[in-house]
């Protein structure tokens, strides 16, 4: 598989990154604040949580599972940042995320909901 240039840090029941990443640009903030509470009514659990996807230190977008898997199925959510749009990071996030249902529950169906929208 081809080696991401994305760096993914997890992001805590807290609502805050697992790991210092610097100053979270105010999308960034909203997303790990929203992800907290999704937590809350999914009982999600590493790896099954939501992840900030970073090039050269910068948040260019997030990527989670929409709760652990049930029933064989998982489902997957990314969300590229409008001013990184169009540089394949949607992409990458989909595969880290396919990489790691493969690596805890190979069998599992993957699905994402998507917008009828060109990407």
């Amino acid at each position: 598989m081809k080696r991401s240039r994305l760096r993914f840090v997890g992001i805590g029941n807290d609502g805050e990154p697992k790991v210092a990443i610097g100053q979270l640009s105010e999308t960034a903030r909203e997303v790990c604040e929203k992800t907290a509470t999704l937590y809350q009514t999914t009982d999600s659990f590493a790896p099954w949580i939501g992840y900030l996807a970073i090039e050269d230190g910068v948040v260019v977008g997030t990527c989670a599972f929409r709760s652990p898997p049930r029933n064989c199925e998982v489902e997957i959510a990314y969300f590229t940042f409008p001013e990184f749009e169009g540089r394949g990071f949607a992409t990458e996030m989909a595969r880290h995320l396919i990489q790691i249902v493969k690596d805890t529950e190979p069998g599992t169906r993957i699905f994402a909901f998507t917008l009828p929208e060109k990407n």
